[in-house]
């Protein structure tokens, strides 16, 4: 542990153990460092199989209080013995190096501070930090999970429990993933709170010294600008920002007004003026929300996209006409792209329309998370694979893979495969939603709710 951080025993928290979810199809993380951390454990493990019967303990609440120390997460872990076992997954800490720089990283952002104590985690600042040589998400291999029990799997099914049972506490609190690389929360924010007050002490001197001139000189009175960089107080404050409406407004009616203008169509202004609101009124929530920093700008739309998201955002008969009699595609077309719009933006209308295929890894993480969700009832139906989409035998259902990792599920009616409903992560949580709406024979059932 040479050069390693070493805290003291007071850097330890408990956390109660989760209740049972038995049943569920929510993912054990939503936050991309939680994400990391799955990704972490699953693309080094050894066996896919364990990993299943991980996350049926971790749901079925046979995972007991966790504690987080520097450097591990320990809990016990009921398996099928009387007595559970001791299950433990060790991480690298950093060192005092590493941790210096990345404090530094830290506290160069009043906004990664107040990312953090909010519960978020900076993707710049996880990005900084690898480039500069400090782990701060663990990789592949990077975990190391250990247990009492006498199975030699990597890991076995009550470490991978654990995993996954920590997944959600970082989902909670991204403070954890810091404790366990060697520092906790109360030494993290008093190290930074020194940082600053360290800072604008020097920020100070250097002021002092650029307002007194040279040595022996006097101060310089002449230079207007002076005072003003001297000083932070004489520097004038940012605006604050507007607040957010409850809702977009309609712009100015022009239906009803004079005549209009040769070749202007009151009305098309009028759906054009409210649609610019809308979309204002979205992009100023994203810039008043909290990770807005670390929001990649939007990227343009085609003329296809626009359209399917103009059609979604106005479901009206005369905007759908509109747009049909101009898009040059049939209604049916523009109905589907509409819907699968409205499920999940550009990313779903890709599903919709543009079959590919995807790495063999992908699919079989699906096949065994399908297996392990379904073991109890004699594993999941039969699916006909092509390409990234699976179409279940017996129903009129099908799985889609986009190239966001979710998973879309699609009902037939009347020989069109249609978007049925949001994606998700876990292919069972749609395939489970999709065979309740179109349970066999799916023809006529599903037939009736379109």
């Amino acid at each position: 542990m040479t050069g390693r951080s070493r805290p003291g025993r007071s850097a330890s928290r408990t956390f109660e153990a989760l209740p049972p979810a038995k049943g569920s199809r929510a993912p054990f993380a939503v936050s991309w460092w939680g994400r990391a951390w799955l990704r972490s454990i699953e693309e080094s493990s050894l066996d896919s199989g364990r990993l299943s019967r991980g996350r049926t303990y971790a749901r079925g609440g046979a995972v007991g209080p966790v504690t987080v120390t520097p450097g591990s997460a320990a809990a016990r872990v009921q398996g099928s013995r009387r007595t559970p076992y001791r299950s433990t997954v060790r991480v690298e800490l950093l060192t005092d190096r590493q941790w210096d720089r990345l404090l530094d990283m830290i506290a160069e952002r009043a906004a990664n501070i107040a990312a953090l104590l909010d519960g978020e985690m900076p993707a710049g600042l996880a990005d900084d930090a690898a480039a500069a040589g400090v782990p701060l998400l663990p990789g592949p291999r990077d975990l190391d999970p250990e247990c009492s029990c006498p199975d030699w799997g990597y890991p076995c099914k009550h470490a991978a429990a654990l995993c996954y049972q920590v997944a959600r506490l970082l989902d909670r609190d991204p403070f954890v993933l810091l404790l366990l690389r060697g520092r906790g929360e109360q030494e993290l924010m008093g190290e930074l709170g020194r940082r600053d007050t360290a800072r604008a002490a020097a920020e100070g001197a250097v002021s002092a010294t650029t307002a007194a001139g040279p040595a022996g000189s006097p101060a310089r009175t002449g230079d207007p600008a002076g005072p003003a960089f001297a000083s932070r107080t004489g520097l004038p404050s940012l605006p604050a920002p507007p607040p957010l409406p409850d809702r977009a407004g309609r712009g100015p009616a022009l239906v009803d007004s004079a005549v209009p203008e040769p070749g202007v169509d009151p009305a098309a202004l009028e759906l054009l003026a409210a649609d610019a609101a809308m979309r204002a009124r979205h992009l100023l929530a994203g810039a008043l929300g909290t990770r807005h920093a670390d929001t990649a700008p939007p990227v343009p739309l085609t003329e296809w996209q626009d359209a399917a998201r103009f059609a979604a955002a106005h479901p009206t008969p005369d905007v759908f006409a509109r747009i049909a009699s101009n898009c040059g595609r049939t209604p049916g077309e523009l109905a589907a792209a509409t819907r699968a719009w409205q499920h999940g933006g550009a990313a779903s209308l890709d599903v919709l329309e543009n079959p590919w295929n995807p790495p063999a890894s992908l699919l079989a993480r699906a096949h065994e998370a399908l297996r392990a969700d379904y073991w109890a009832d004699g594993g999941p139906p039969r699916l006909r694979s092509w390409r990234n989409r699976w179409t279940v035998e017996g129903h009129a259902a099908q799985l889609r893979l986009g190239r966001d990792e979710l998973w879309y599920p699609y009902a037939k009616d009347r020989g069109t495969w249609w978007p049925a409903g949001p994606p998700d992560t876990d292919p069972a949580v749609v395939l489970t939603a999709l065979l309740t709406t179109c349970p066999a024979p799916p023809a006529q059932r599903c037939a009736n709710r379109k």
